[in-house]
């Protein structure tokens, strides 16, 4: 254990002497404000201890790694139905593509891509007025981090509202094909505001652990999803978490990840920890540049590759 933490203290300290931190995303105006000159990192292991180096308090709008906890939301749900309206391949194309949802019918490339968790949303609305479904997705995260401080940002949902108009033109284009079925502004409302979740690296590595253990929290030996589902969760991470870069973090990670464009990475070590890290600056294909190369260090100093040493 000391090891790790050792790990993770000298990993911190390289961050902070970095210089090129890449940028923050600047087409929602509240993350654009972000300080770029900071870093968290949080390991999360199954006996329930979390390790933590650098600002792993520090709380910020985890965006995209919400889809993760949605997608366990839905499949909890509806089951492997899911799958007739999203699929399970990689895009190849930005996160908010419009031009293969065109090619192909309305049915998004996978869940991790933004028309994908669009119509994770639509599924989750179904039965519930908005305010529900968002009420339903923040107590499924705050039950799997042990944390009810887990909490909506206002401000960065209104600022991806206010500013969200390629997300409605996705979510218009599969409503004519029936992928969704809700009032798009309801479908964007609940997806808008699961984007806007802020979390600190410790809750977002303890909320991610379920994976980790084969879909059961550790801490309370209750089955989150079943493990032949934590299993599929963790592929699809592997093979989709980080949209066109996610061969390269595969490559150089060696761990199911899923990244979000507010600097959050989550990723999985199956049967040993979950990780969480934090730098805002994005690399050109909308993930951290430090967190990248951070989880990176880690895999190779604690032979954590799925891959292999």
């Amino acid at each position: 254990m000391d090891r790790l933490q050792h790990v993770l203290d000298e990993i911190a300290e390289e961050a902070a002497a970095q210089d090129d931190r890449g940028l923050v995303a600047q087409y929602i105006p509240e993350l654009a404000k972000v300080d770029p000159k900071q870093f968290g990192i949080a390991v999360a292991l199954p006996d329930g201890r979390v390790l933590t180096a650098g600002n792993a308090a520090t709380a910020f709008s985890i965006q995209s790694v919400s889809k993760v906890f949605t997608l366990s939301l839905a499949l909890g749900k509806l089951g492997d139905s899911l799958w007739t309206r999203v699929g399970r391949e990689p895009s190849g194309n930005p996160f908010n593509s419009i031009v293969q949802l065109e090619q192909e019918k309305g049915r998004p490339r996978n869940p991790f891509i933004n028309a994908g968790a669009i119509a994770v949303a639509d599924l989750i609305l179904s039965g519930h007025e908005p305010r529900e479904a968002i009420g339903e997705i923040v107590r499924f995260i705050r039950y799997l981090a042990d944390d009810d401080a887990v909490r909506i940002d206002e401000r960065v949902a209104a600022s991806e509202t206010a500013h969200g108009d390629r997300n409605a033109s996705l979510a218009h284009f599969m409503r004519s094909f029936g992928t969704v079925t809700h009032p798009v502004d309801h479908v964007l409302g609940v997806y808008f505001h699961q984007c806007a979740i802020a979390m600190n690296c410790r809750q977002l590595a303890r909320a991610g652990l379920f994976l980790a253990c084969q879909g059961r929290n550790p801490l309370t030996s209750s089955q989150v999803v079943t493990a032949h589902r934590a299993r599929r969760i963790n592929a699809i991470m592997l093979m989709c978490g980080h949209y066109d870069g996610s061969g390269e973090f595969a490559y150089r990670v060696g761990l199911p990840g899923k990244s979000g464009v507010g600097g959050g990475i989550l990723a999985i070590a199956p049967g040993t920890a979950s990780i969480a890290v934090w730098s805002p600056g994005l690399d050109p294909v909308g993930n951290s540049k430090l967190g990248s190369t951070a989880l990176e260090q880690l895999t190779k100093r604690m032979q954590w590759s799925v891959f292999g040493s």
